[in-house]
């Protein structure tokens, strides 16, 4: 596929979310993206299921989590244990713009494709290192998980109700992030390449990404030096700005300035409170938030909430349902945006979320569905060179898929 990336090669050697996420972002940009797997299990994710892509486990080990973030690649299944699959992969990488690798610090120094020695091969090549805690540190030698990340960096202490436990999001929320910061990295080394003609060890963590990412919350800590509370569907600088519930359900209301909140109070019948010192801007709001949710509360209960939409919507003041997945996906907008998708591949049908950028109002989502382990190995090694013998002796050795 071309795109803005058309040209540049990236090895993913990465497993899982946060590093496939960012293999799978170029490949979205145009990028010939290798996806280097273990000849037998290959991604971790192909065998998270289920569900299973049309309902059972395939040849290819299919799981719905593999398929979220490998859309566009090549896959080459080779044991890079071995000094077969060591050369394979480093012939691989002297012809190659990036390298992205989520192995433990050191991991890959013992196969001796590590960044420095790859580098030295190609000076010209970027290789992003990801890692749960960075490649130096107390924790350096640590595994990381985003679970264990969301924890250790704070997000948990911050998410769920005041009163009940710390939550994690429902997203992996960290691995996703990780794997944009990824991608931006790698795209400023390629744009500086141009001016220096080499490429860069980029060093990209979890837990400074969970930090990077807590955006105002980090700040409300450091200015105060008090750590933040738990507000549930709430927000601890804007009120109202939550959910609320309604006769038949419950919507979010976002109130972002004083304008909107007067127009609220007009639509609840209570224009007084526009003009009442205790709720006219928002700091007062937030400072006077256990009088003035209760009441916006109990306003609500007072029709359905399609009814209360209707109204915020006609008023101009920021609201949405809370919907289910399956009322996202058949949502209007979301259909009319064309986020839903169907790659072809074979006799069926695999289902995707479409990458949200546009170029020039147009997609640049890959139209090549995610390969089944090792479906491009014998291509991409002919294309290296070897030879059918060769390639059936590697296989027949357990070196390649």
């Amino acid at each position: 596929m071309s795109g803005p990336l058309d040209g540049v090669v990236v090895l993913d050697m990465s497993r899982v979310l946060a590093g496939p996420w960012a293999g799978q972002l170029l490949a979205d940009l145009g990028a010939r993206v290798i996806k280097i797997e273990h000849p037998e299990r290959g991604d971790d994710t192909r065998g998270w299921g289920p569900p299973w892509l049309e309902g059972e486990a395939d040849a290819s080990r299919l799981a719905a989590y593999y398929l979220c973030a490998n859309r566009g690649k090549q896959s080459l299944a080779v044991d890079i244990a071995t000094p077969d699959g060591q050369a394979l992969v480093r012939a691989l990488a002297e012809g190659a713009d990036v390298v992205l690798e989520n192995f433990k610090v050191g991991g890959l120094a013992k196969y001796g494709l590590d960044a420095a020695r790859l580098r030295a091969r190609n000076p010209r090549l970027t290789v992003c290192s990801i890692t749960g805690f960075g490649q130096d540190g107390p924790y350096a030698h640590r595994a990381g998980y985003d679970f264990m990340i969301q924890a250790m960096g704070g997000l948990m202490s911050l998410t769920g109700e005041p009163d009940g436990l710390p939550m994690k999001t429902g997203v992996a929320i960290t691995d996703v992030m990780t794997g944009l910061y990824a991608t931006i990295g790698v795209l400023a080394a390629l744009h500086e390449r141009r001016r220096t003609g080499e490429g860069r060890h980029i060093d990209v963590a979890l837990l400074d990404v969970q930090l990077a990412t807590l955006a105002n919350q980090a700040l409300n800590a450091l200015v105060t030096g008090q750590d933040p509370e738990r507000h549930g569907n709430a927000h601890p600088n804007i009120v109202p700005y939550q959910a609320f519930a309604c006769a038949d359900g419950h919507l979010v209301l976002t109130v972002g300035n004083d304008a909107q909140f007067a127009r609220l109070a007009d639509l609840l019948g209570r224009p007084e409170w526009a003009g009442d010192p205790a709720f006219a801007t928002n700091a007062a709001r937030v400072g006077n938030r256990e009088v003035l949710v209760p009441m916006i509360a109990e306003a609500f209960l007072a029709q359905g909430r399609d009814a209360w939409l209707a109204e915020l919507e006609a008023r101009g003041i920021p609201a949405g349902p809370i919907n289910t997945l399956t009322e996202v996906f058949a949502d209007p907008q979301v259909r009319h945006r064309g986020l839903c998708r169907e790659l072809p591949d074979g006799g069926r049908r695999i289902p995707q979320v479409a990458n949200p950028l546009r170029f020039d109002g147009d997609s640049v989502t890959s139209e090549v569905p995610p390969p089944g382990l090792g479906q491009d190995s014998d291509a991409l090694l002919a294309e290296m060179g070897l030879t059918a013998a060769d390639i059936a002796r590697l296989r027949r050795q357990g070196i390649v898929r």
